[in-house]
């Protein structure tokens, strides 16, 4: 069955539309989800393991940056922007929480194919445009144009312009044209993103917080790593810490000192990695014979989904290597099998590329997906401390132009000596990996 996904009406929402399906990949990410009745949730919900986000695109009337009265403009704008949508994103919530259904299209024909998990964590992330050249007119210390944004007490005695003031109960997130884009490019994965919103949330709860724009806010949480939990952190851990504001230029100076380059050069590879994922979720969108049972969490595509961008890096270049060395020759049979260790230390991946010149396509396609089941179950056999072996098969890129791939999840908490000595006994003919044990090889990669 195709499934057929909606599309934003303006620009704004079309960016939207666009950077949420990079970042969340393809089917865990819906444009104008639909109530019951009809009427739209939001402009863009994201759905992957417990998390779910809710996006609304706002854009009323430009403020006009010449205006004498500007508070009295912004306080309009703000109004009309923010603040109902606020209202807006607390009714989606409670509807989203119910676990309601939800709908594809305005004639409620098309169920989204993604469940609402039992307990979903729901953060709402509201898109404010239309304020930028108002921003950076007011002041000339604004380097971007962005908002300035706090949670609970103030710093300013009275309000202002191009200053938003949000609860800290129940936080509601604020991007602007300027960050929208910036936040979505530089956590450009499920994992990552959840984990820069969900340490926001938790630096809320434990303090008052202000920052002078999202990206300032993002360039901090870059820049503070905490290297014994392996994480990037938002202020530190101090009980007697009751505020934190991050001031203006942290971004900039997060690009100026080079970081933001080195991390994209750094990051090129791992696009492979989402490129083999876009493929094979657009398969299953189309419902074409081939394409993988995508939508839920007991597939091989959803364990890749899971990956940081960081791991994909090494996984990526993993895979490209495998690539490069495979054998020129192509008079025989010959295959390829390499393991991959995610950031999840109980899952590894196997990588096995394999030719069969002479072969029908059906014949070849089929002794591959076999060489990659015995190929996970060696694996499995060599480290016990492994829960999930997920394996990605494909056709040498150096002897076929057009490849298909195969993938495979084996999910192996539990072991059995039947089961061990059954893939053992297997592999006598191949000899997987029978070196395994004597040698490893450690990849590692840093930010």
């Amino acid at each position: 069955m195709t499934i057929k996904k909606q599309e934003g009406v303006t620009d704004s929402e079309k960016l939207l539309s666009a950077l949420c399906e990079r970042t969340f990949l393809k089917i865990w990410s819906w444009p104008s989800p639909r109530k019951q009745d009809g009427k739209e949730i939001c402009d863009v919900i994201a759905i992957f393991d417990d998390h779910v986000f809710i996006f609304f695109d706002r854009e009323s009337k430009s403020i006009q940056s010449t205006s004498k009265d500007i508070d009295i403009t912004w306080e309009r704008w703000k109004k009309e922007v923010i603040n109902k949508q606020v209202q807006t994103a607390r009714g989606a919530t409670r509807y989203v929480r119910d676990r309601r259904p939800i709908f594809l299209d305005r004639k409620c024909k098309q169920r989204l194919p993604i469940p609402i998990p039992n307990k979903p964590i729901i953060h709402r992330v509201i898109i404010a445009h239309g304020a930028k050249e108002a921003c950076e007119a007011h002041s000339k210390d604004n380097i971007f144009g962005s908002l300035a944004i706090s949670y609970g007490r103030s710093i300013l005695p009275f309000p202002t312009p191009f200053f938003v003031e949000l609860e800290r109960n129940d936080p509601v997130h604020v991007l602007d044209s300027v960050n929208l884009e910036i936040v979505l490019s530089e956590l450009d994965t499920f994992h990552d993103f959840a984990a820069y919103i969900s340490e926001k949330e938790e630096a809320i709860e434990k303090h008052d917080l202000m920052y002078c724009g999202e990206e300032d806010l993002l360039g901090h949480y870059f820049m503070n790593l905490d290297s014994a939990g392996q994480k990037y952190r938002i202020g530190v851990d101090d009980p007697s810490l009751s505020g934190l504001m991050i001031p203006e230029g942290a971004w900039k100076a997060f690009i100026e000192e080079g970081y933001r380059d080195r991390r994209e050069k750094e990051n090129e590879p791992s696009y492979l990695w989402d490129k083999i994922i876009q493929k094979s979720y657009q398969f299953a969108l189309d419902g074409r014979s081939g394409g993988a049972s995508a939508f839920g969490a007991n597939n091989a595509l959803y364990e890749m989904s899971r990956e940081p961008r960081m791991s994909r890096r090494s996984l990526s270049k993993n895979m490209l290597g495998a690539i490069d060395s495979f054998p020129a020759t192509d008079s025989r049979i010959v295959y390829k099998p390499i393991y991959m260790q995610s950031h999840d230390r109980s899952k590894m991946y196997v990588f096995l590329q394999m030719k069969c010149p002479g072969k029908p396509f059906d014949e070849c396609r089929e002794a591959r997906r076999s060489l990659l089941e015995i190929a996970c179950g060696i694996v499995r056999n060599r480290f016990d401390h492994l829960k999930t072996v997920v394996g990605i098969a494909i056709e040498p890129p150096k002897h076929s132009e057009h490849n298909a791939e195969d993938f495979m999840l084996l999910k192996c908490d539990t072991w059995s000596n039947e089961i061990r000595a059954h893939y053992d006994d297997l592999n006598k003919h191949f000899g997987l990996f029978k070196n395994a044990t004597r040698i490893e090889q450690r990849i590692s990669d840093f930010e």
